[in-house]
């Protein structure tokens, strides 16, 4: 049946995109920023940087919620990077501070679906040094704004363990919306997974990106490094 056939019936569809073009599948390619720069992992470039900045959480908390890890050496993280991401989905980068030139955490691209616009963020992982750093929120920003600029997506997701509430607040901050928690989505690590899920559609990056690139200017940081305007208080609608 027709969209016109159904209209014609009085009942509710979708609004019409008359003008859709499938998007474009990430780059395997650098993205430069202020703080930060992604690129897509290497091994045996980035493994050594790596395993130093994520011993540095010797509680291993930062491996909890992942399904893999925490990695007893160097060798053995440069293995699993060999053997699970450096394929084109999920597509790895690591997060290099710009002004160490180290490797501080990684991030992906994945569940990559261009022929209707959508695509995820995930596997990420921040050693304590990237945490709550512009470095870190700009990582973020950059990999929105390929998504959305670049490669024409209409829908960014974020999906975490609904017990993460790290991860949550810090979608949340970043001025995703929550969609609610699919139940016993999945299992990792012998236990049970609840998924939340968030997310950013096309029409709100505009509005979003403005914000992103407000907090980011050096000029909103003291010299301590001290956030003088909270991202939250300059994106719309974030609580």
């Amino acid at each position: 049946m027709k969209d016109a056939d159904r209209n014609s019936l009085g009942l509710p569809i979708g609004f019409p995109l008359p003008n859709w073009k499938p998007a474009l599948a990430p780059p395997r390619a650098p993205i430069s920023g202020v703080w930060c720069r992604l690129e897509p992992i290497d091994p045996q470039h980035h493994g050594d940087a790596l395993f130093e900045a994520f011993s540095e959480d010797t509680e291993n908390r930062i491996w909890s919620y992942l399904p893999y890890g925490p990695f007893e050496n160097v060798v053995v993280l440069t293995r699993w990077i060999e053997e699970t991401c450096l394929g084109s989905d999920p597509l790895f980068h690591a997060i290099v501070d710009q002004s160490s030139n180290k490797a501080l955490g990684v991030a992906s691209y994945l569940r990559i679906n261009p022929a209707v616009g959508v695509i995820e963020v995930g596997h990420i992982n921040y050693a304590p040094m990237l945490q709550k750093t512009p470095a870190g929120t700009e990582a973020m920003y950059l990999m929105m704004r390929r998504v959305f600029e670049e490669l024409g997506y209409r829908r960014y997701e974020w999906k975490c363990d609904a017990l993460n509430a790290t991860s949550r607040q810090a979608a949340e901050r970043l001025g995703m919306t929550f969609e609610g928690v699919f139940r016993q989505a999945t299992m990792y690590k012998g236990r049970n997974r609840d998924t939340a899920w968030f997310s950013i559609l096309d029409r709100e990056w505009p509005r979003m990106k403005s914000a992103f690139e407000t907090w980011l200017t050096p000029e909103n940081f003291r010299q301590d490094g001290e956030q003088i305007n909270r991202l939250c208080d300059l994106i719309p609608d974030c609580s």
